[in-house]
Protein backbone atom coordinates (compact mmCIF):
# COMPACT_ATOMS: atom_id res chain seq x y z
CA UNK A 1 0.00 0.00 0.00
CA UNK A 2 1.23 3.48 -0.89
CA UNK A 3 2.49 5.56 2.02
CA UNK A 4 0.58 8.76 2.72
CA UNK A 5 2.68 11.85 1.97
CA UNK A 6 2.50 14.37 4.81
CA UNK A 7 3.91 17.89 4.76
CA UNK A 8 4.86 19.41 8.12
CA UNK A 9 4.85 23.22 7.92
CA UNK A 10 6.80 24.59 10.88
CA UNK A 11 6.55 28.14 12.19
CA UNK A 12 9.95 28.56 13.90
CA UNK A 13 8.89 31.52 16.09
CA UNK A 14 5.36 30.56 17.24
CA UNK A 15 4.78 30.43 20.98
CA UNK A 16 8.36 31.47 21.70
CA UNK A 17 9.38 27.80 21.52
CA UNK A 18 12.47 26.41 19.79
CA UNK A 19 11.68 23.58 17.39
CA UNK A 20 15.20 22.42 16.52
CA UNK A 21 14.50 18.80 17.58
CA UNK A 22 11.00 18.61 16.09
CA UNK A 23 11.95 16.72 12.89
CA UNK A 24 13.79 14.08 14.93
CA UNK A 25 10.76 13.63 17.17
CA UNK A 26 8.46 13.14 14.17
CA UNK A 27 10.74 10.42 12.81
CA UNK A 28 10.61 8.68 16.20
CA UNK A 29 6.82 8.89 16.76
CA UNK A 30 5.20 8.91 13.31
CA UNK A 31 4.37 5.51 11.82
CA UNK A 32 6.90 5.53 8.99
CA UNK A 33 5.44 2.31 7.58
CA UNK A 34 2.30 4.29 6.68
CA UNK A 35 3.50 7.88 6.34
CA UNK A 36 6.22 9.65 4.36
CA UNK A 37 6.95 13.03 6.06
CA UNK A 38 8.44 16.17 4.49
CA UNK A 39 9.42 19.24 6.51
CA UNK A 40 9.32 22.89 5.50
CA UNK A 41 9.90 25.98 7.66
CA UNK A 42 8.08 29.28 7.15
CA UNK A 43 10.22 32.39 6.81
CA UNK A 44 7.82 35.18 5.81
CA UNK A 45 4.21 36.27 6.21
CA UNK A 46 1.69 34.03 4.41
CA UNK A 47 4.42 31.46 3.65
CA UNK A 48 2.28 28.74 5.27
CA UNK A 49 -0.54 29.52 2.83
CA UNK A 50 1.83 29.28 -0.13
CA UNK A 51 3.32 25.96 1.04
CA UNK A 52 -0.12 24.44 1.65
CA UNK A 53 -1.36 25.51 -1.80
CA UNK A 54 1.69 23.87 -3.36
CA UNK A 55 1.09 20.73 -1.27
CA UNK A 56 -2.38 20.35 -2.81
CA UNK A 57 -0.93 20.66 -6.32
CA UNK A 58 1.85 18.19 -5.48
CA UNK A 59 -0.59 15.53 -4.27
CA UNK A 60 0.15 15.49 -0.54
CA UNK A 61 -2.33 13.56 1.59
CA UNK A 62 -2.24 15.99 4.55
CA UNK A 63 -0.60 19.20 5.72
CA UNK A 64 0.34 19.57 9.38
CA UNK A 65 0.52 23.03 10.98
CA UNK A 66 3.27 23.17 13.59
CA UNK A 67 2.47 26.46 15.28
CA UNK A 68 -0.36 28.46 16.80
CA UNK A 69 -3.74 29.72 15.63
CA UNK A 70 -2.13 32.13 13.15
CA UNK A 71 -0.18 29.31 11.49
CA UNK A 72 -3.34 27.17 11.44
CA UNK A 73 -5.19 30.07 9.82
CA UNK A 74 -2.64 30.43 7.00
CA UNK A 75 -2.51 26.72 6.20
CA UNK A 76 -6.20 26.03 6.78
CA UNK A 77 -7.17 28.93 4.50
CA UNK A 78 -5.24 27.28 1.67
CA UNK A 79 -6.89 23.90 2.32
CA UNK A 80 -10.50 25.14 2.51
CA UNK A 81 -12.61 23.39 -0.11
CA UNK A 82 -9.97 20.75 -0.86
CA UNK A 83 -9.90 17.09 0.17
CA UNK A 84 -6.53 17.55 1.89
CA UNK A 85 -6.96 17.52 5.70
CA UNK A 86 -5.18 19.79 8.15
CA UNK A 87 -3.29 18.30 11.08
CA UNK A 88 -2.21 20.33 14.12
CA UNK A 89 0.79 20.13 16.41
CA UNK A 90 0.01 22.99 18.84
CA UNK A 91 2.96 25.32 19.36
CA UNK A 92 1.29 28.72 19.83
CA UNK A 93 0.68 31.15 22.67
CA UNK A 94 -3.03 30.29 23.00
CA UNK A 95 -3.82 27.22 20.85
CA UNK A 96 -7.55 27.93 20.98
CA UNK A 97 -8.72 25.66 18.17
CA UNK A 98 -6.49 22.75 19.19
CA UNK A 99 -7.67 22.93 22.80
CA UNK A 100 -11.31 22.93 21.69
CA UNK A 101 -10.73 19.94 19.41
CA UNK A 102 -9.01 18.02 22.21
CA UNK A 103 -5.68 17.84 20.39
CA UNK A 104 -2.94 17.21 22.99
CA UNK A 105 -0.56 20.05 23.83
CA UNK A 106 2.27 17.52 24.11
CA UNK A 107 4.15 17.14 20.80
CA UNK A 108 4.49 13.34 20.90
CA UNK A 109 0.83 12.86 21.86
CA UNK A 110 -0.26 15.20 19.05
CA UNK A 111 1.85 13.21 16.57
CA UNK A 112 0.26 9.97 17.75
CA UNK A 113 -3.13 11.52 16.87
CA UNK A 114 -1.84 12.00 13.33
CA UNK A 115 -0.98 8.29 13.24
CA UNK A 116 -4.70 7.58 13.69
CA UNK A 117 -5.45 9.79 10.65
CA UNK A 118 -9.09 10.36 11.66
CA UNK A 119 -10.66 13.66 10.66
CA UNK A 120 -13.70 15.85 11.32
CA UNK A 121 -15.26 18.46 9.07
CA UNK A 122 -15.56 21.99 10.49
CA UNK A 123 -17.13 25.30 9.48
CA UNK A 124 -15.15 28.45 8.86
CA UNK A 125 -15.88 32.15 8.90
CA UNK A 126 -15.22 34.14 5.74
CA UNK A 127 -14.30 37.83 5.53
CA UNK A 128 -14.10 38.48 1.80
CA UNK A 129 -11.62 35.91 0.53
CA UNK A 130 -10.04 35.46 3.97
CA UNK A 131 -10.96 32.64 6.35
CA UNK A 132 -10.94 32.15 10.09
CA UNK A 133 -11.54 28.93 12.01
CA UNK A 134 -11.49 29.99 15.64
CA UNK A 135 -12.39 33.62 16.40
CA UNK A 136 -12.38 36.96 14.57
CA UNK A 137 -12.56 40.13 16.59
CA UNK A 138 -12.74 43.89 16.60
CA UNK A 139 -12.10 46.23 19.50
CA UNK A 140 -9.95 45.41 22.52
CA UNK A 141 -8.81 41.91 21.49
CA UNK A 142 -7.89 43.14 17.99
CA UNK A 143 -5.85 45.96 19.55
CA UNK A 144 -4.07 43.37 21.71
CA UNK A 145 -3.35 41.21 18.64
CA UNK A 146 -2.04 44.24 16.75
CA UNK A 147 0.29 45.19 19.61
CA UNK A 148 1.37 41.58 20.29
CA UNK A 149 2.34 41.07 16.64
CA UNK A 150 5.18 43.58 17.05
CA UNK A 151 6.42 42.21 20.39
CA UNK A 152 9.62 40.19 20.53
CA UNK A 153 8.67 38.52 23.84
CA UNK A 154 6.25 35.75 22.80
CA UNK A 155 4.37 33.03 24.68
CA UNK A 156 1.53 33.29 27.24
CA UNK A 157 3.51 35.60 29.56
CA UNK A 158 4.28 38.00 26.71
CA UNK A 159 0.64 37.94 25.69
CA UNK A 160 -0.55 38.72 29.24
CA UNK A 161 1.89 41.63 29.42
CA UNK A 162 0.45 43.02 26.18
CA UNK A 163 -3.13 42.62 27.47
CA UNK A 164 -2.31 44.66 30.59
CA UNK A 165 -0.54 47.33 28.55
CA UNK A 166 -3.44 47.78 26.09
CA UNK A 167 -6.08 47.60 28.84
CA UNK A 168 -4.60 50.60 30.65
CA UNK A 169 -5.29 52.86 27.63
CA UNK A 170 -8.22 51.32 25.76
CA UNK A 171 -11.59 53.10 25.31
CA UNK A 172 -14.84 51.39 24.13
CA UNK A 173 -16.20 52.31 20.67
CA UNK A 174 -19.60 52.54 18.97
CA UNK A 175 -20.59 49.89 16.43
CA UNK A 176 -23.50 49.17 14.12
CA UNK A 177 -24.15 45.46 13.58
CA UNK A 178 -26.36 43.75 11.01
CA UNK A 179 -26.87 40.11 12.03
CA UNK A 180 -29.01 38.16 9.56
CA UNK A 181 -30.86 41.34 8.62
CA UNK A 182 -31.48 42.69 12.14
CA UNK A 183 -29.76 45.96 13.14
CA UNK A 184 -28.08 46.49 16.53
CA UNK A 185 -26.45 49.73 17.74
CA UNK A 186 -23.94 49.07 20.49
CA UNK A 187 -21.15 50.74 22.44
CA UNK A 188 -18.77 47.87 23.04
CA UNK A 189 -15.45 47.09 24.65
CA UNK A 190 -14.99 44.46 21.95
CA UNK A 191 -16.90 42.24 19.57
CA UNK A 192 -15.80 38.66 18.94
CA UNK A 193 -17.25 36.52 16.16
CA UNK A 194 -16.73 32.96 17.33
CA UNK A 195 -16.67 29.75 15.34
CA UNK A 196 -15.25 27.85 18.32
CA UNK A 197 -15.81 28.75 21.99
CA UNK A 198 -12.40 29.92 23.16
CA UNK A 199 -9.57 32.33 22.39
CA UNK A 200 -6.99 29.94 23.76
CA UNK A 201 -5.49 29.06 27.15
CA UNK A 202 -9.04 27.89 28.07
CA UNK A 203 -10.51 31.43 28.01
CA UNK A 204 -14.07 30.85 26.74
CA UNK A 205 -15.75 33.89 25.18
CA UNK A 206 -18.58 31.91 23.52
CA UNK A 207 -19.24 28.83 25.68
CA UNK A 208 -21.96 27.43 23.39
CA UNK A 209 -20.25 27.99 20.03
CA UNK A 210 -19.79 24.95 17.81
CA UNK A 211 -17.47 24.43 14.84
CA UNK A 212 -20.07 22.45 12.88
CA UNK A 213 -23.48 24.03 13.55
CA UNK A 214 -23.50 26.34 10.52
CA UNK A 215 -23.54 29.43 12.78
CA UNK A 216 -21.17 32.04 14.17
CA UNK A 217 -21.67 33.44 17.69
CA UNK A 218 -21.40 37.23 17.80
CA UNK A 219 -20.17 38.07 21.30
CA UNK A 220 -20.64 41.72 22.25
CA UNK A 221 -18.75 42.71 25.39
CA UNK A 222 -20.34 45.94 26.59
CA UNK A 223 -18.56 48.73 28.39
CA UNK A 224 -18.02 47.56 31.97
CA UNK A 225 -16.69 49.20 35.17
CA UNK A 226 -13.03 48.39 35.77
CA UNK A 227 -13.82 47.03 39.26
CA UNK A 228 -15.78 44.17 37.60
CA UNK A 229 -12.70 43.01 35.64
CA UNK A 230 -11.88 40.14 38.06
CA UNK A 231 -15.45 38.82 37.64
CA UNK A 232 -15.21 39.18 33.83
CA UNK A 233 -12.00 37.12 33.90
CA UNK A 234 -13.67 34.56 36.18
CA UNK A 235 -16.52 34.17 33.66
CA UNK A 236 -14.03 33.71 30.80
CA UNK A 237 -12.17 30.87 32.50
CA UNK A 238 -15.27 29.30 34.06
CA UNK A 239 -17.11 28.95 30.70
CA UNK A 240 -19.85 31.33 31.93
CA UNK A 241 -19.23 34.46 29.81
CA UNK A 242 -22.82 34.19 28.54
CA UNK A 243 -24.04 34.67 32.13
CA UNK A 244 -22.34 38.07 32.55
CA UNK A 245 -24.63 41.11 32.41
CA UNK A 246 -21.98 42.79 30.25
CA UNK A 247 -21.89 40.08 27.56
CA UNK A 248 -24.49 39.67 24.80
CA UNK A 249 -24.26 36.71 22.41
CA UNK A 250 -26.23 36.64 19.14
CA UNK A 251 -25.85 33.69 16.71
CA UNK A 252 -25.93 34.40 12.99
CA UNK A 253 -24.88 33.37 9.49
CA UNK A 254 -24.32 36.75 7.85
CA UNK A 255 -22.81 39.54 9.92
CA UNK A 256 -21.82 43.11 9.04
CA UNK A 257 -19.97 45.20 11.62
CA UNK A 258 -19.41 48.92 11.05
CA UNK A 259 -17.09 50.79 13.38
CA UNK A 260 -16.32 54.44 13.99
CA UNK A 261 -13.05 55.31 12.26
CA UNK A 262 -10.27 52.84 11.50
CA UNK A 263 -9.06 50.21 13.93
CA UNK A 264 -7.47 46.78 13.49
CA UNK A 265 -9.44 43.55 13.10
CA UNK A 266 -8.01 40.14 13.90
CA UNK A 267 -8.68 36.78 12.28
CA UNK A 268 -7.52 33.94 14.55
CA UNK A 269 -5.26 36.39 16.37
CA UNK A 270 -3.63 37.79 13.23
CA UNK A 271 -4.22 41.56 13.01
CA UNK A 272 -5.12 43.27 9.74
CA UNK A 273 -6.62 46.48 8.44
CA UNK A 274 -9.97 45.71 6.81
CA UNK A 275 -11.39 49.24 6.88
CA UNK A 276 -14.36 50.37 8.97
CA UNK A 277 -16.95 47.92 7.59
CA UNK A 278 -16.48 44.17 7.89
CA UNK A 279 -18.74 41.59 6.24
CA UNK A 280 -18.58 38.07 7.68
CA UNK A 281 -20.36 34.88 6.72
CA UNK A 282 -20.16 31.23 7.71
CA UNK A 283 -19.15 28.48 5.32
CA UNK A 284 -20.26 25.04 6.45
CA UNK A 285 -18.07 21.89 6.32
CA UNK A 286 -15.24 23.92 4.83
CA UNK A 287 -12.18 22.13 6.21
CA UNK A 288 -11.22 18.64 7.33
CA UNK A 289 -9.05 18.48 10.46
CA UNK A 290 -7.16 15.45 11.75
CA UNK A 291 -7.98 15.09 15.44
Amino acid sequence: MRKKRILFVINPVSGGKKKTTFNKQVLEVLDLNRFDPTFKVTDHANHGFELAKSAIEEGYDAVIAVGGDGTINEIGSALVGSNVPLGIVPEGSGNGLALYLGIPMNESAALRRINRFESVSIDCGKVGDRSFFNIAGIGFDASVSDKFASETFRGPVGYLRTVINVLSKYKPKKYTLNIDGKIYEREAFMISVANSPQYGNNAYIAPNASINDGLLDVCIVHKFPLYTLPMMIFHLFNKTADQSEYVEIIPGKKICIEQEGKAPVHLDGEPMDLGNKINIKVEGNALNIIC
